[in-house]
């Protein structure tokens, strides 16, 4: 099954809005084939597995795969009648599917047409590939995350100005892989103006980038000249997302000249935030990565937008009272949570309660 995890994550942010899933057919206790799914549309891992196999399996062969097979046609016919067909007689399953379709069914049919299923094999890994996948199949919502990086008194911002990074080169590229997983990413207008960033993912041997939406109620980054999101390769990726009633004619035209596309939110500005998930909903954006300054980690917080978070703590402190701390009070409580040291740093991860 650990196996079958590396072979899903091979297709790491590329699925959407379908699972990672990886599949592997063992014969005498050896893997003789292998597969994943690479993107939406493309045939799914049980197949590729199949597929690899080339021939029929044995009487004793077993496929583990990470998630529940589908049931239901789709894209692709159901993976339950091709694993039946080829004759597989023991599937060895990570997590159930959260799809209201599947959700036990297609274990339920297997096992009805003489397969034997063996379920919940390294489940909590298994269903941790697909955040974004179990929260939008279940909620039609953009899985919201909201990610910072702290010092150890909760600052996001560092006193000294010569060294802006607070976590270390390995955290910080640890967030790189996390932006390739994340459809969107968004920042605060104070974040484009103090640190001018790429938000792009730069992965070893590779670049992409994510839809990315800067939250500028009244358009204060209207004219602004030599900011990285209005002028590079991607810049028709580049979303600003202002309040309507703050909309001015000219900053709209100067966007447009600019090439930059621009959301206009409507209702009261106490409700902007909300306004946006929703807009990001109904335009099928299914994950979120707020990259949050004090300012908008706190808004977010306050609003129980996010259903994740992704807190990078480095071990420092900051002394800049001049930042305020991304939260006050205690932690939020973090459900199925996740810690790993990364370098000197430390990333807890979790749903939100």
């Amino acid at each position: 099954m650990r196996r079958a995890i590396e072979l899903a994550r091979q297709a790491w942010g590329q699925t959407h809005p379908n699972p990672m899933v990886g599949a592997v057919i063992v014969e005498d206790g050896k893997i003789v084939a292998e597969g994943y799914h690479a993107q939406a549309g493309a045939p799914h891992a049980e197949v590729m597995a199949l597929r690899a196999l080339g021939r029929s399996p044995t009487a004793q062969s077993v496929l583990y795969v990470t998630l529940e097979p589908c049931c239901t046609h789709g894209r692709t016919p159901p993976c339950v009648d091709a694993i039946v067909s080829a004759g597989i007689r023991h599937v060895v399953l990570g997590a159930k599917d959260p799809n209201p379709q599947h959700a036990g069914k297609g274990i339920d049919i297997l096992r009805q047409r003489g397969v034997a299923v063996t379920e919940g094999v390294l489940a909590d890994d298994c269903a941790d590939l697909n955040l974004i996948f179990n929260h939008w199949i279940v909620h039609r919502q953009p899985f919201v995350a909201l990610k910072v990086a702290s010092t150890m008194d909760g600052r996001l911002v560092n006193r000294d100005k010569a060294q802006p990074f607070i976590t270390g080169e390995l955290a910080r590229a640890d967030v790189q892989l996390w932006r390739r997983f994340f459809p969107a990413i968004a920042v605060s207008v104070n974040t484009l103006l103090a640190d001018n960033p790429r938000l792009t993912s730069r992965l070893p041997g590779k670049e992409s980038c994510p839809r990315r939406f800067v939250l500028d109620r009244n358009f204060r980054s209207a004219g602004k000249v030599g900011l990285n999101l209005f002028q590079d390769a991607y810049r028709d990726r580049t979303v600003v997302v202002g309040l309507k009633s703050a909309a001015k004619a000219s900053d709209l035209s100067w966007y447009e000249a600019e090439g930059i596309n621009v959301w206009l939110i409507d209702g009261p500005n106490e409700n902007f935030l909300m306004n946006w998930v929703t807009r990001c909903a109904h335009d099928s954006i299914y994950g979120i990565l707020i990259e949050a300054g004090p300012t908008l980690a706190a808004g977010v917080l306050a609003e129980d937008l996010a259903d994740y978070l992704f807190a990078y703590y480095a071990p420092k402190l900051s002394g800049n009272t001049d930042s305020p701390p991304w939260i006050e009070g205690d932690m939020p409580q973090l459900q199925s949570s996740r810690t790993r040291v990364i370098g000197q740093d430390v990333l807890f991860r979790g749903y939100l309660a």
